[in-house]
């Protein structure tokens, strides 16, 4: 039996993560990727983009890491102004703003400060403000049961001013009543009312 030459295949190392797709993407837009300003610019992308989406990698247990109290509280807490980034998952252009958040608690209160971190979890994904508004107020309503959540978002968008319409001045409210911010007139308008003082 003759010994088959044995024919050295040339290395394919498959290429990994979102920078060789940047710098393909570079390419298509008729740039050189290999310029001084862009060399770096494939990694820099990824690394941005990997912290604007951590929302995916984030777990509500984690943050609110036991900080519910027992306090015998029935009026309600107010948390305004929280500012967010996120990325519209239609165009992938950002858009950011505030978010107000309101409950009535029934028999615990969480941490302040987690709130604003339960806005980044869900913020920093591919969102839609509707569903952001939505998903900050269900998850307050199963960390702490409250008698009702009202959450207020006030947003800019980057893929109507930049792009389309082409409308800078212009911005996006929504909300979701949970709750008695739902059932109760007067709770609904005490905190639209208070969240929009200035």
């Amino acid at each position: 039996m003759k010994n088959k030459a044995i024919v050295k295949m040339p290395d394919r190392r498959v290429e990994t993560g979102i920078a060789p797709h940047v710098k393909e993407i570079l390419g298509m837009l008729g740039e050189d990727a290999s310029r001084e300003g862009l060399l770096k610019t494939p990694e820099r992308y990824e690394k941005a983009l990997r912290f604007i989406t951590s929302g995916y990698h984030t777990n509500l247990e984690d943050i609110v890491n036991g900080a519910l109290f027992h306090v015998q509280c029935d009026e309600m807490v107010i948390l305004r102004d929280i500012e967010f980034f996120s990325t519209c998952e239609h165009h992938l252009l950002p858009f950011f703003g505030k978010m107000h958040v309101a409950y009535l608690p029934k028999d615990k209160v969480v941490g302040l400060s987690k709130i604003p971190r339960i806005v980044d979890m869900f913020a920093r994904r591919l969102q839609l403000q509707e569903r952001l508004t939505e998903q900050v107020a269900r998850a307050i309503e199963s960390v702490i049961s409250p008698r009702g959540v009202g959450v207020l978002c006030e947003a800019q968008h980057f893929c109507m001013m930049m792009r389309g319409v082409e409308k800078q001045g212009s911005s996006t409210i929504t909300s979701t009543m949970l709750g008695s911010f739902r059932s109760n007139k007067s709770t609904r308008d005490e905190f639209l009312s208070l969240a929009r003082l200035r």
